[in-house]
């Protein structure tokens, strides 16, 4: 009989109590134990079971779970190793997460770090009865409360590591899950430089300067980079995508998937599986599955975009839509399928996300929207590698970011479609307008100069269109036909034996030395779009020229004309 699933359950130890679905990674307690690094900062994509794997070794080490190691563990494999068993249950551990912390300020931000720190302590009560408390220590203790200053917070756990260094006499292990999820929102949400003095300070009294710390584990999504959150911290591990440790312990492998299917009755579905949540790679191991989806497909049994109805794309969002041209062009290629070659730095500084392309890429890899097929390069930080959407929940994912970016212009850019299909200019015209305008802004736009507007903004109103119009139509752009390349085209999909007309676009900038009036600018364009015969590649795939529909759009600052 096929185990119950429990969506959502987090905590090992009501999964082992009741026997739920689950898929042993206990031999990550085994590696990472006998590793022996002092700090480890291990970074997955979001739902990859990493708060799972952090609250296994809480439960594994915990001194309050002394006792219950057969219990709990019988039967997985890090029971298996005798020198394990008899590490069950003698370590004091202090557990945070930030994974909450999701703040629109810096106070806000600051009262949940707090928050979770002080529940911290809660955690550990008994400490405040404890007769070995000094009257100093009596006093601090009853500082760190929720209300706390934040000095006091950036101290307090490096202080709670030294009063259970002294009541258990073993130094405690500290584990941190999700510590990026507040940097996340700070670079949202524009308070970053302060957001990273604080948590400059906090990681640096936990894992650096305190001496009481036996280990630490963190994980999170993104590697922030060295300089702004782990200054001075060069006893830290960081475990990438691309690195071989611990590469099978989050997400499941084929084989664990192949388990997984046949317990429950869907072995016929394995091939529609792997097309909708495998993709990643994770140090040398392909074909890894998104486990949250994974997991929510045997419950349900029917193929939706689990992960990408989870929290969590709000940066990335934010990064592609403040991107440049040449990335949301990249991304455009990434949405039909393509693939871009890129250099991936896996460590994110978040202050370049706006201003160095590599940036950007590095955070999407990072949070596994796009994946590298093959082996790692020998040198990954020099070498170009060749980038995709990582399976079909992640383009769908992609295609209700783009929608999200033009709901406030829906109807807009709706009507646009419909009146470029239907050959409707005067509604064509002044839709273009509302969603140039849109686009100028929410594309960040506004703070370039007018005349480079349309060379910047079309790629946003581009990704626009192939979200709002996948399906019946495809949207190219930047594309080589007859003997040039023209701005954007829609193809129809059902190609050469349907019906539906298809477009082509060239884009222009009024030009005062050789231009009098806007009409003329759209008349450059047209004539462009003849003498180098752009609709040559459509009429190439089988569709009649009378299906095809031409326009030039014009630009003058924030006018447009469409003809």
């Amino acid at each position: 009989m096929a185990r119950t699933i429990s969506i959502g359950a987090q905590g090992f130890e009501d999964i082992r109590e009741n026997g739920y679905f689950y898929v042993d990674k206990t031999g990550f307690v085994r590696d990472w134990w006998l590793g022996g690094d002092s700090v480890t900062l291990v970074c997955r994509p979001r739902r990859f079971g990493k708060t799972l794997n952090l609250d296994t070794v809480r439960c594994f080490l915990s001194t309050d779970l002394a006792g219950r190691g057969e219990e709990l563990f019988g039967g997985l494999e890090v029971w298996a190793d005798p020198a394990m068993r008899a590490l069950q249950g003698t370590v004091p551990v202090v557990a945070l997460s930030f994974a909450d912390v999701k703040a629109k300020d810096l106070p806000g931000m600051l009262k949940g770090v707090r928050e979770v720190i002080a529940a911290a302590f809660d955690a550990h009560d008994h400490l405040r009865s404890w007769d070995g408390l000094t009257r100093n220590e009596r006093i601090r203790l009853d500082e760190v409360r929720p209300d706390m200053d934040a000095t006091t917070c950036a101290r307090a756990v490096g202080f709670l590591c030294g009063l259970l260094h002294r009541y258990h006499g073993v130094a405690p292990v500290v584990l941190l899950d999700e510590y990026d999820a507040p940097m996340e929102c700070a670079w949202t949400g524009g308070f970053w430089d302060e957001a990273s003095d604080f948590m400059r300070q906090l990681m640096n009294s936990t894992f650096k300067t305190n001496p009481a710390l036996g280990r630490g584990l963190i994980t999170g999504v993104t590697r922030v980079s060295r300089e702004s959150i782990f200054s001075d911290l060069n006893n830290l591990v960081v475990v990438t995508s691309s690195t071989p440790l611990y590469q099978t312990s989050f997400g499941f492998s084929q084989g664990e998937v192949d388990a997984a299917l046949a317990e429950y009755g869907l072995s016929s579905k394995r091939e529609m599986v792997r097309e909708w949540y495998d993709g990643f790679t994770f140090g040398g191991i392909g074909h890894v599955y998104n486990p949250w989806s994974l997991t929510q497909y045997l419950q349900f049994a029917e193929f939706r975009a689990y992960w990408a109805n989870t929290s969590g794309n709000g940066l990335v969002s934010e990064v592609v839509r403040r991107g440049g041209a040449r990335l949301k062009a990249d991304f455009e290629e990434l949405m039909r399928g393509g693939e871009v070659a890129k250099v991936i730095d896996e460590q994110v500084v978040f202050s370049e996300l706006a201003t160095r392309p590599d940036a950007a890429w590095a955070l999407l890899f990072a949070a596994g929207y796009v994946t590298s097929p093959g082996p790692v390069p020998e040198f990954p930080e020099d070498e170009p590698r060749r980038l995709r959407l990582t399976n079909r929940e992640v383009e769908i994912s992609f295609d209700r970011m783009a929608q999200g970016w033009f709901a406030d212009a829906e109807d807009d850019l709706d009507d646009l479609a419909r009146a470029l299909l239907m050959g409707d200019v005067r509604t064509a015209t002044r839709r273009l307008a509302e969603v140039t305008l849109y686009c100028m802004s929410s594309f960040d736009g506004a703070r370039r100069p007018a005349e480079r507007e349309p060379e910047r903004f079309y790629h946003g109103l581009v990704l626009g269109l192939l979200a709002s119009l996948r399906g019946r139509w495809s949207v190219e752009s930047n594309r080589e036909s007859g003997f040039g390349r023209y701005d954007v085209a829609l193809v129809p999909a059902d190609g050469a034996a349907g019906t539906d007309p298809a477009v082509v676009m060239e884009f222009k900038v009024f030009d005062p030395d050789e231009e009098e009036t806007l009409a003329d600018t759209v008349a450059r364009a047209r004539r462009q779009i003849e003498e180098r015969r752009y609709a040559a590649g459509l009429v190439g795939r089988g569709i009649a020229e009378e299906r095809i529909r031409t326009y030039g759009v014009a630009f003058r600052g924030k006018e447009v004309l469409v003809g």
